[in-house]
């Protein structure tokens, strides 16, 4: 990086940016933190507590402190002397024009102004910046505390120094930061959650499995090894000794026979509410938060697993 990222400015706090806001702290930086709904000091700081003990047992970096972070009520303020701001504001366009517009108004001239967008354009966020070069995607995925992955990309007058500063900024925090080379609806990872979810959709609406059923498939399935391996290595090793080469020349002519059955279906009501009362049997009582902690437990487990084994990383892994 051309200057080391030391403060770290965190706009709109709510589940995203209290996320990204405990992370930072606890790779040791000082996070200055706005957010103009009401009550929204008080969330964070319960936000930023309830995440510590997690990120405790992730480990801290040196000089990682909850003390370290400070609430501002107003966005200049909270910007004065940010190296980098990770804004989580709502997802709308219209909002996101005017805030990066005053962010860029408000922060120090070095500092890369990211955006944690789910799937806008960087172009068109960027589109009333003076300086809008330095207007970076920096989309994670929920929790940000937890998940390392990253999408970094830019908009049409996003400089190409200002990504590369977002990349080594995030891969030297421990995330595992992915470039956006072009920009797309929804990015990447969310484009391949979306086919799963559109054909998930498609078997519950023509009554081939339960909502449950769906989840367990995958849960159960496939899924155990996504988590270590991305689509093309694990078909790779499907391949045995021949690789992908040798599975897509016996199996490339059935997969596009499977793409070419695959459902498009419309999110009627009555999908939407097959699906919940689906998602209501499949609960069983259990209490949604009680899921999430136990979920978090396993990630912490499972990221430890990687971390310890960076073969299955590639020559891309981060400095953990």
């Amino acid at each position: 990086m051309g200057f080391r990222v030391q403060r770290v400015a965190v706009v709109a706090t709510g589940v995203i940016g209290a996320s990204w806001a405990a992370y930072f702290l606890a790779q040791g930086l000082e996070v200055d933190a706005t957010d103009p709904a009401p009550g929204a000091r008080e969330r964070l700081q319960a936000a930023v507590a309830r995440h510590w003990p997690v990120l405790e047992r992730s480990g801290l970096a040196p000089g990682a402190r909850m003390e370290r972070l400070r609430f501002h009520d107003r966005l200049e303020d909270a910007l004065a002397h940010a190296d980098f701001v990770q804004e989580s504001g709502p997802e709308r366009l219209d909002f996101k024009v005017d805030l990066l517009r005053r962010m860029d108004d408000a922060a120090p001239h070095h500092a890369i102004l990211a955006s944690s967008s789910s799937g806008l354009s960087v172009s068109a966020m960027q589109a009333q910046c003076l300086r809008p070069e330095r207007v970076v995607l920096g989309h994670p995925f929920n929790p940000p505390h937890l998940i390392p992955l990253v999408e970094v990309g830019g908009g049409d007058k996003t400089s190409p120094e200002s990504i590369a500063v977002a990349m080594d900024f995030y891969k030297a925090i421990g995330k595992h930061p992915i470039h956006v080379r072009r920009e797309v609806k929804g990015h990447i990872a969310n484009r391949l959650q979306a086919a799963l979810w559109r054909e998930a959709f498609h078997l519950v609406n023509e009554g081939v499995a339960s909502v449950s059923d769906i989840d367990t498939a995958i849960a159960q399935g496939p899924g155990l090894r996504w988590a270590l391996m991305g689509p093309f290595m694990n078909l790779h090793l499907s391949g045995g000794d021949g690789g992908i080469g040798h599975l897509l020349a016996h199996l490339g002519g059935p997969i596009e026979d499977w793409w070419n059955d695959l459902g498009a279906p419309q999110m009627t009501p009555v999908l939407q509410q097959r699906v919940v009362d689906g998602m209501k049997q499949a609960l069983a009582g259990r209490a949604s938060a009680e899921l999430a902690d136990a979920r978090d437990a396993l990630l912490i487990g499972l990221l430890h697993a990687k971390q310890a084994t960076p073969i299955l990383d590639g020559p891309d892994r981060p400095n953990y």
